[in-house]
């Protein structure tokens, strides 16, 4: 072979490396990233909140979807009605990153739990803060999705001007 035919046959094997070891990157990327990630990407709009239709909660006369949406959605009218600041997005975001939509979520392995108050529900909130935090008009339960929305809510606002604000464990 000649040295020129080497050279190429070697920058194309360095090339296919290259193009083999950065999709195994992103494939690799993907496949680790949760999809709670994933769905917190999508955007929401920041409209004031409105009935939906669909399922809705028992006895609630606003009649807001019983899930996600209609949770986030009821928390904004509650937090608009009382001054407490706070956007769809910013809802949606740290819902996703603490406990992926799920309402009854328990923390039972951080310095909470291990001091015997873990932290529940959509916001990952402490009993403590809760009580601190609760917005009347909301039930006086930890891990009923709009008390706990709204109170932590309330809290980000207090300790971080708003939950559009909280970027991480708060």
């Amino acid at each position: 072979m000649t040295t020129h035919t080497l050279n190429r046959t070697s920058r194309l094997r360095t090339l296919s490396l290259t193009a083999l070891a950065t999709t195994a990157a992103a494939a690799a990327a993907l496949t680790l990233t949760p999809a709670s990630a994933h769905a917190a990407e999508t955007k929401q709009p920041s409209t004031a909140p409105a009935a939906p239709t669909g399922d809705t909660q028992q006895g609630n006369s606003n009649a807001y979807a019983n899930n996600l949406d209609g949770w986030i959605k009821e928390s904004l009218a509650v937090m608009k009605a009382k001054g407490i600041p706070g956007t769809y997005e910013g809802l949606h975001r740290n819902i996703m990153r603490e406990s992926s939509g799920n309402p009854n979520a328990q923390n039972g392995w951080d310095v909470n739990a291990q001091k015997g108050t873990p932290s529940k529900g959509l916001l990952q909130v402490i009993q403590p803060t809760f009580n601190a935090y609760h917005v009347n008009g909301t039930a006086h339960s930890l891990t009923d999705p709009v008390a706990n929305i709204t109170a932590a809510a309330n809290y980000a606002a207090d300790r971080y001007g708003s939950i559009d604000n909280v970027n991480s464990a708060y």
